[in-house]
């Protein structure tokens, strides 16, 4: 028997499965969350998972890889270098990603340890689709564009919608909408990517739970000029950690805004309308573009859980929805990066 270790780390959360090469299997796995050591909760999945003998390989998400990584790569010291230089793009994502790589370096070195990026699934974005509307020689020579992210989990969706559909996924359009405590929505057109509402960072795009999404960038000149000239960080800080649903409303746990917005709290309820509100528009754009869709799909925390938000971003769309089918599909990261993997090494 053959099998891979993978490891989905997070700032505060180690999540990780044992999967069987041969059948794709899981046949161990736990979500560690509140952790304090990356270190620490890595040893805690070595005891957990016991005898590895047959792990062959581990495998670990990796959310920006910038224009150098579209496909699954083995993490030498000049990777780790050079994915560690996207962490100022995704400074929420790459640096507990990495965490979790080098305690596996530090506890099983003798296991090759690959990376799976997000921004992988976006590659073939079109022109019009990635390029901002700044001057040229930016997106050129200093490779600013939309990378797009969650990719691991909307390719995980399209494939399994396809299954659901009883089609091949090259022949389906579908809106994919990956719902959490990040926000994303992809346009996938005959099986490919076409566009996705997160760009250069996981910040654009619809609200999120802490992160601002699309935002007037004179905002920011205006945060910035506030300070006087001593940001040292605070307007990154600002987008990424203290708005969205928690600026708005004070909250930053879903569930806990949803009994909110039920006992009528006036912020909890203009939040959740804001953040229902911008993932509608999103999609009802993404519909338009690709002249319908066979499916909208909804995956993530808050995408598959309650169906309280579902339920209300449907029932907004349902004029345009049409034929469209919609479609509640459990995310499997931790899969897609085995499967991956395994295609990459020809299992």
């Amino acid at each position: 028997m053959r099998s891979i270790l993978t490891i989905n780390s997070g700032s505060t959360s180690l999540k990780y499965k044992l999967i069987d090469l041969d059948d794709f299997r899981i046949m161990a796995e736990n979500n560690l969350q509140g952790i304090e050591s990356h270190s620490e909760a890595f040893k805690r999945t070595l005891r957990e998972v016991g005898n590895l003998s047959a792990v062959k390989v581990v495998g670990h998400r990796v959310v920006h890889g910038g224009d150098e990584f579209f496909e699954p790569v083995e993490i030498t010291k000049e990777v780790l270098k050079k994915i560690e230089s996207y962490s100022n793009l995704a400074p929420l994502h790459n640096p507990y990603n990495l965490a979790g790589v080098r305690a596996s370096n530090e506890f099983i070195p003798n296991i090759p340890d690959f990376a799976v990026f997000d921004t992988a699934f976006y590659r073939d974005l079109p022109d019009r689709a990635k390029i901002y509307g700044l001057p040229y020689e930016f997106y050129k020579e200093h490779g600013i564009r939309r990378f797009g992210f969650h990719g691991i989990s909307h390719k995980y969706v399209a494939m399994e919608a396809a299954k659901e559909l009883k089609k091949e996924l090259k022949d389906l359009n579908l809106v994919t909408c990956h719902l959490g405590g990040g926000v994303s929505i992809t346009a996938i057109k005959k099986g490919k990517a076409i566009d996705t509402s997160m760009g250069f960072t996981p910040m654009e795009g619809p609200m999120m739970m802490t992160r601002c999404g699309d935002i007037d960038p004179g905002v920011v000149l205006k945060l910035k000029d506030s300070l006087n000239g001593n940001d040292k960080g605070m307007v990154g800080r600002i987008l990424n950690k203290a708005s969205g649903i928690k600026g708005i409303s004070g909250i930053d746990d879903f569930l806990t805004l949803l009994e909110a917005v039920g006992n009528g709290d006036e912020r909890a309820k203009l939040a959740f309308e804001i953040y229902t509100y911008r993932i509608e528009k999103y999609i009802g754009g993404y519909l338009a573009i690709l002249g319908g869709a066979d499916a909208l799909v909804f995956t993530g925390q808050v995408g598959a859980g309650k169906a309280t938000t579902r339920n209300k971003i449907t029932k907004d769309l349902d004029k345009i929805l049409g034929r469209t089918k919609v479609l509640t599909i459990e995310t499997d990261e931790e899969l897609m990066i085995a499967k991956e993997i395994a295609e990459k090494l020809g299992k």
